[in-house]
């Protein structure tokens, strides 16, 4: 785990996505207000599927910025720092939202190494067959984070609509 450095305390890398469920960002400012440790949150977008080249691997990786900036992507962006803003504003916790491209365990990965994150958090999937199929073809974030990270990584489970307040 990587000690506070003369920076401050490595921060703590949370992926996120529009309307989210709720227990992610809670659980993640709770965890940094405890460790006095900044938040990046991440978004991904995956449309922005951009690829270099690498020749120490003789393999492709992905991006980890995109390269345009879409009205569609300073929109979720924008909305994302909304909800941000308003989950962070009175808790004094620093934060910072970063828009990556590409695979989404790979984009907050790299990010995590980039920081020298402390810990990765990331939620479930969302309830239900459609979410079920989705991670099936897509992959489990959480899933190729815990078999390719050497960071901690805290996933957080959705609570079932009822237990929501």
């Amino acid at each position: 785990m990587p000690d506070d450095s003369a920076n401050g305390p490595a921060p703590l890398v949370v992926g996120v996505v529009p309307g989210q469920h709720p227990e992610v960002l809670q659980t993640a400012a709770f965890l940094a207000k405890s460790l006095a440790a900044p938040l990046i949150f991440a978004y991904v977008d995956e449309a922005s599927y951009l690829v270099e080249w690498d020749p120490a691997r003789s393999a492709h990786r992905l991006s980890l910025h995109p390269d345009t900036d879409t009205a569609r992507i300073r929109e979720t962006t924008q909305e994302l720092r909304s909800v941000l803003e308003a989950r962070c504003a009175d808790l004094g916790i620093e934060w910072s939202l970063r828009t990556l491209a590409g695979d989404p365990a790979r984009a907050i990965g790299r990010l995590a190494a980039d920081a020298n994150a402390r810990i990765i958090v990331v939620g479930t999937s969302e309830r239900g067959f459609g979410h079920r199929i989705s991670a099936a073809l897509n992959g489990s974030v959480a899933a190729w984070l815990s078999h390719h990270q050497e960071r901690p990584i805290l996933v957080v489970p959705a609570a079932a609509p009822a237990e929501r307040k």
